[in-house]
């Protein structure tokens, strides 16, 4: 599925970039095209001008004046030698010229930045006048020179919500594969905890060892809390107001029976461990407890771990999870959350990737690696939103 995104995202903006280039190029070439037909025009104006002006012949001036009249696109200034315009202009807003005294000056300007090679008239040889035009850019050249920005926006936005249906069709994709695959576990689990559930009645019944019964009947609840827990993925889990306190110390109750004896465990109560909060209790225990296995799996049997309660605004009730195991990378850090990364040789990768999923969309909290270096220990921190 990665592969298939990658590839449609690849071609996407191949396509893209191929149409805006052969689209500039296109638009380049007509825009030419136009602007040498456009000077054309203006010295046809131009010449026009100058025959209704100098000609005697009625035929000449009447033609001179149907060229002069049918140039409704070109914009054109007459300036005299010194450049300064002379107050003959075409195609312009004459209410603007009227209005604001720089007007004029600054059309020209831009006239000359767009063509710097006027068009001449002689008005007279002896003394020697000449005006000179300029024009700019028609409505049509302004189209089409924009044409190819205006196509590339287009395309970007496409392209971007093309992009953007793709990853949400890829998330929602791997969400009900998650969602599937907990379901199935739960299914699959309910068998062997049924069966031994049975043998435990029978073990009783006996009156074997009570050590070792009331061992293997932990062992067997946590299977059905285990079995609980996946089949409320993809589900609406019913929350309630409790203190995590509470919820943590029957997680580090139980792993401590089931870690080394050299490994410490230190909750640290204070005022805040009281806080309650809106927990589905089933899935937030999971969450301590892939927290916690986490831990262990980094100090390697030996070490410490910590867990404390604060407020870092009134918003907010912060956990922090400690250990003084090997550290992370900068690297795995930032691909920890990501399903199928683990650091570990047997397992998934999910722990973690589901851990988070049950804090942010669950419980709409945050999980995230507060520190972590390596040789020193991680830090992993869960905001959960304190209630109104």
């Amino acid at each position: 599925m990665l592969g298939i995104q990658f590839n449609w995202k690849s071609l996407l903006w191949i396509a893209a970039i191929l149409i805006v280039c052969s689209t500039i190029v296109y638009s380049n070439y007509v825009a030419k095209k136009i602007a040498v037909e456009e000077r054309k025009n203006a010295e046809a104006w131009v010449e026009a001008e100058r025959t209704i002006l100098n000609s005697t012949d009625t035929a000449s001036i009447n033609l001179a004046s149907k060229i002069s009249v049918e140039n409704k696109e070109i914009p054109i200034i007459e300036t005299n030698e010194k450049g300064l315009p002379t107050g003959n202009y075409v195609n312009l807003d004459s209410t603007l010229v009227k209005l604001d005294s720089h007007y004029l000056m600054q059309k020209l300007i831009e006239f000359k930045r767009y063509n710097r090679t006027p068009i001449r008239f002689i008005v007279s040889e002896k003394p020697l006048l000449i005006n000179y035009y300029y024009y700019g850019e028609s409505e049509l050249q302004k189209a089409v020179r924009w044409y190819p920005y205006v196509q590339l926006l287009i395309i970007a936005l496409f392209v971007a919500f093309a992009f953007f249906n793709l990853q949400t069709q890829y998330k929602s994709t791997q969400n009900h594969l998650w969602a599937s695959m907990a379901k199935e576990t739960a299914h699959q689990l309910g068998t062997p905890v049924s069966s031994l559930k049975g043998w435990l009645e029978l073990l009783k019944e006996k009156k074997e060892d009570v050590f070792i019964v009331g061992e293997i009947e932990k062992d067997i609840d946590r299977l059905q809390l285990v079995t609980d827990r996946f089949g409320k993925i993809g589900s609406s889990p019913k929350t309630e107001s409790i203190a995590p306190a509470d919820q943590v110390k029957k997680v580090v109750d139980y792993m401590k029976g089931r870690s080394s004896g050299n490994v410490q465990f230190d909750i640290i109560y204070n005022s805040f461990a009281r806080t309650e909060v809106l927990l589905s209790p089933t899935l937030f225990d999971w969450v301590i407890e892939n927290l916690i296995k986490n831990a262990l799996d980094a100090i390697e049997g030996k070490g410490k771990i910590s867990i404390e309660f604060y407020r870092t605004s009134d918003r907010w009730l912060s956990i922090d999870i400690h250990d003084t195991g090997k550290g992370m990378s900068k690297q795995l850090q930032q691909q920890i959350f990501t399903p199928g990364v683990t650091t570990k040789r047997r397992g998934w990768g999910i722990g973690l990737s589901l851990s988070k999923r049950v804090i942010e969309q669950y419980h709409k909290g945050q999980l995230y690696i507060k520190q972590s270096e390596p040789g020193v220990g991680t830090t992993f921190t869960i905001n959960l939103p304190v209630q109104g």
